[in-house]
């Protein structure tokens, strides 16, 4: 993604500068999957919604995705409900009211509530019909226990805590042997997908296997898509998917979202192990050769999609910010500078903190798509890096929970990009 410019002594742009760059809004309603929409029409009228979704506000939930994606995929008009994981913040008393035992997904259609991911699918497909071969064809039964085997063999190796070396190394056996009994069915396939088309058995194993990637890389050093390449190339084939790209998060945020959701993630302390935790939480970006994390190239615009995605919601984070408002402001603007101009106005001293709790709480894709979060990662390193005074590499991120990412300050209303205009 290039060097990083060297600091200079002019000044930062002022926020109607950099509200005079930014795109427009897309289309929510019926462009690409996005994680900030509340309804998808995807032509249809309003009137015509019989689906609403209730998922989590971060798009960290695996279970979550997987309903999403279908909906995605089939072009079901529907509404967004976002609910509050326990590990970020308490659940809202209203959704509670809908949901007792507060689990997610919840899905209601046409007036009936459902729970727990397959029966929604399973609804799902009753209503609207399959997606490719359905949740019970009998291509589709063994390709879905595969999948929960191939979960159980992670969770054995990621979450076990105090491995010894002889355990560490059964574990890895496991899983990577599992691992290619996905990849020999996925070459048995005639196409990168799990059968001949794309289909619910794509869909079922989308969530675990995308964070199979991230997390085992980081924690591990464990690169899954070098590994295995009919897995690669089902990645490959997922990320020209639309819908996919609209759902797919990052190495960072799963690395730093899945620890209090799965119990503790613990880390195989290797050479590469922890060169490849410093890439993740650090960068440069690409992470390696051929890139572990995606296949597709940076979309034209993504430093202009992060500038857009800061303006809208900048009044909060500056709200929760550890730095003092007036240096926070000016480092920001210094960063948002860099990442749209090839320059790098020298943010002030002490800074380097405050940026640092907002380059580790980038969550994709909440916030915005992948390679927008590369782009404002890297300017906010390198704003980080120009900064005098104390040095703050990485902030420090709880590991029992995810509080500090509570999404109520961000829920308030935020002026458009039009008033910062003004």
């Amino acid at each position: 993604m290039g060097n990083a410019p060297a600091p200079e002594a002019t000044e930062p742009l002022s926020w109607e500068q950099l509200a005079a760059l930014a795109p427009a809004e897309p289309d929510r309603l019926s462009g690409p999957a996005s994680a900030q929409a509340l309804l998808r029409l995807f032509g249809a009228s309003e009137a015509e919604v019989r689906v609403t979704l209730f998922r989590d506000h971060h798009a960290w939930c695996p279970y979550c995705q997987k309903v999403w994606l279908w909906l995605e995929e089939k072009r079901i008009p529907y509404r967004i409900r976002k609910v509050t994981m326990f590990c970020y913040g308490e659940k809202e008393l209203w959704f509670r009211r809908v949901v007792p035992s507060g689990m997610l997904p919840a899905l209601e259609l046409d007036g009936r509530l459902i729970t727990e991911s397959d029966d929604i699918l399973l609804a799902l497909e009753r209503a609207f019909g399959p997606l490719g071969q359905g949740m019970t064809a009998p291509a589709v039964l063994p390709l879905r226990q595969l999948e929960r085997v191939l979960f159980r063999a992670w969770c054995q190796w990621l979450c076990s805590p105090g491995l010894s070396l002889a355990q560490e190394e059964r574990a890895a056996a496991q899983f990577d042997r599992v691992a290619s009994s996905v990849d020999e069915a996925l070459r048995a396939s005639p196409g990168p997908y799990l059968l001949e088309n794309f289909s619910s058995a794509d869909v079922v194993i989308t969530p675990y296997i995308e964070r199979m990637s991230a997390s085992l890389f980081y924690y591990k050093g464990y690169n899954l898509r070098s590994r295995h390449p009919a897995i690669a190339a089902w990645f490959a084939a997922m990320e020209t998917r639309p819908t996919y790209l609209g759902t797919q998060s990052d190495f960072h945020t799963h690395a730093h979202d899945l620890p209090p959701q799965m119990g503790g993630c613990h880390a195989w302390s290797t050479t590469e192990q922890q060169a490849a935790q410093r890439r993740v939480d650090e960068g440069p970006w690409p992470l390696a050769s051929p890139d572990p994390e995606t296949s597709q190239p940076e979309p034209e615009g993504s430093a202009l999609v992060a500038l857009a995605r800061v303006l809208k919601h900048r009044q909060a984070i500056a709200a929760v910010n550890p730095d003092g408002p007036e240096r926070f402001d000016r480092a920001l603007r210094c960063a948002l500078t860099a990442l749209v101009r090839p320059s790098l106005p020298l943010p002030p001293a002490g800074a380097a903190a405050g940026l640092s709790y907002l380059r580790d709480r980038i969550s994709v894709p909440r916030d915005m798509p992948l390679h927008a979060a590369r782009r404002l990662r890297q300017a906010l390193g390198a704003t980080i890096a120009a900064a005098e005074g104390p040095k703050a590499a990485a902030s420090t991120l709880p590991r029992a929970h995810r509080r500090d990412q509570d999404p109520r300050p961000f829920l308030q209303s935020e002026p458009s990009l039009e008033a910062i205009r003004r």
